[in-house]
């Protein structure tokens, strides 16, 4: 498996990807309306203008991807995504890790799950992750930040 910079090119299949990767979550919380399940491809696309996207390849197939963006100090990285079956294979693991490494220079890195996605909230905090704040977005739906202070931070 290959961790890389995606292109525009690549747009279509990683939105294929997070659509298949996040049935889980509207599963937990009986919600097909998060913001991942309805972006647009045209959405995906502007967000090539100023997030890092970065794939995991294995072969010619997109299994697994993530995407950062620095605002201020903070990188905050978001859509952590790993198909299914490739899934507690390491690949979400190495994904955060490669966005860790492009950002050193930044005091911190801060993602958000829902409270319920119990195998997010896992992962995150065995990589360092801690909680930082609750937002409520409905009666069904919270999220949890996390934050993770860099090297430099």
């Amino acid at each position: 498996m290959k961790i890389l910079h995606a292109v525009k090119d690549d747009a279509e299949e990683i939105l294929q990807l997070q659509y298949l990767a996040y049935e889980s979550e509207a599963k937990i919380y009986n919600d097909w309306s998060l913001p991942a399940l309805t972006q647009s491809l045209e959405s995906l696309m502007a967000e090539f203008d100023s997030a890092l996207i970065l794939k995991a390849v294995q072969g010619n197939k997109i299994v697994g991807s993530v995407r950062a963006i620095v605002v201020g100090d903070l990188c905050k990285i978001g859509r952590l995504i790993v198909h299914p079956e490739w899934q507690r294979q390491g690949i979400g693991s190495g994904l955060l890790a490669e966005v860790e490494m492009r950002y050193t220079a930044v005091a911190a890195y801060e993602l958000f799950t829902g409270s319920k996605s119990l195998g997010n909230l896992k992962l995150y905090e065995r990589h360092g992750y801690r909680f930082a704040q609750r937002q409520v977005i409905s009666d069904h739906l919270s999220l949890q930040f996390l934050v993770k202070k860099s090297v430099k931070g």
